[in-house]
């Protein structure tokens, strides 16, 4: 089965794990704890989309001459789950077992960093709901490829 990569940009990319010195866990190990990364990544930025507007809201009476203050370290946030939920993504579409699964993946990331660089640049009018659907998304697909796609070997989840 030939595996998916999100445009050829999933590190490590055709390198041999096995003959780097320096990583000790074998693919089982680093399949596990790619899913656990990312539900553990996009989980937190599920808290994160819901906690924002609480804290704008705590900070917006502290700004000097009517202007609203917010920590420039909680927008940093959206760029470290962003970026952790990637290398998640690529880790699990690399070594999943069912294509589906890598393909919804995929494309869950890609609407998730969509919709993070448009609130970033402004570039379309979205709700600010439309994050925790992407957000969702993730951290179901990653409980499912943990659940039935975890295996050694093609053969070993039904209904590929």
């Amino acid at each position: 089965m030939a595996k998916f990569n999100l445009f050829y940009l999933c590190l490590p990319y055709k390198i041999p794990l096995k003959k780097m010195e320096f990583v000790k866990m074998t693919w089982t190990q680093i399949t596990v704890k790619s899913d656990w990364l990312g539900i553990l990544s996009s989980g937190l930025c599920l808290l994160h989309c819901l906690a924002t507007p609480f804290l704008f809201i705590m900070y917006a009476n502290v700004g000097a001459q009517g202007e609203t203050v917010h920590p420039s370290w909680w927008g940093f946030l959206d760029v470290v789950f962003l970026v952790l939920s990637f290398i998640a993504v690529c880790w699990s579409i690399q070594n999943t077992s069912k294509t589906w699964v890598a393909y919804a993946l995929g494309l869950a990331w890609l609407l998730l960093s969509f919709i993070v660089l448009n609130e970033k640049f402004e570039l379309l009018p979205l709700a600010e709901e439309a994050i925790y659907f992407p957000t969702l998304s993730l951290i179901g697909l990653h409980i499912y490829n943990r659940r039935y796609c975890y295996c050694g070997s093609e053969t070993c989840c039904a209904d590929n």
